[in-house]
């Protein structure tokens, strides 16, 4: 008899599934607000779009604390403990890293936000959206081929973002910009963290996966 996830579980136990939702959900609401921030020409109203994303990281937060109450709450859950943990460890590093790139730009006071910042928050941005639509497709089991398309798209896109990473940081060290160690150190840094952003969500792919193979 084949395996069905929806008949084993009862409503009160996809709770997670919102939830899970609700966190995708507040990440795109995220990207979009941080790739916004850093198209803004004034300075000023980027800064205060970027200081704005604390706010968001601290709702992630609260949904995060949620899931892990549930899980407390809970004897059935519609898949592994340890994968529930996961994929809300995930989620949650994505805010933060985030949010962590948007502190940076504030607090190393970069003046021009160049092409590489750019392509990499477009990158951020379309491995969350992404994330979200295997997140999404969850709750069901009924579209495999859309959580592992998902799955494989923000791979990519982290290798995308691996890319642009390794260019970048090739141009900080060749001599053809004319910036002091100080502000080279900072980019570096700035670059590392947002890429970071699109490790984590990989990690949150390869818990999908890990969870189709198991249960679909």
């Amino acid at each position: 008899m084949a395996f069905s996830l929806n008949k084993l579980f009862s409503p009160k136990d996809r709770v997670f599934y919102s939830l899970f939702e609700q966190s995708t959900n507040n990440l795109v609401e995220m990207g979009e607000a941080f790739v916004a921030a850093l198209r803004d020409p004034d300075r000023t109203k980027r800064d205060m779009a970027l200081r704005g994303l604390d706010d968001l990281e601290h709702k992630n937060d609260e949904v995060t604390h949620q899931i892990f109450i549930e899980l407390g709450r809970n004897f059935i859950t519609p898949f592994d403990r340890e994968d529930i943990h996961t994929l809300t460890t995930a989620l949650d590093d994505v805010a933060d890293y985030i949010w962590g790139s948007a502190k940076r730009i504030v607090y190393y006071n970069v003046a021009e936000i160049d092409e590489t910042m750019h392509k990499m928050a477009d990158v951020i941005l379309e491995s969350i959206m992404t994330l979200q639509i295997g997140v999404r497709e969850l709750r069901n089991m009924k579209n495999l081929k859309a959580i592992t398309d998902s799955c494989v798209k923000v791979n990519s896109l982290e290798n995308d973002a691996d890319e642009l990473l390794d260019a970048a940081i090739v141009r900080l060290f060749d001599g053809s910009q004319n910036i002091d160690a100080i502000e080279l150190i900072k980019r570096k840094d700035l670059y590392e963290e947002m890429e970071t952003v699109t490790d984590k969500c990989e990690d949150a792919a390869n818990v999908i996966e890990s969870i189709i193979i198991k249960y679909a």
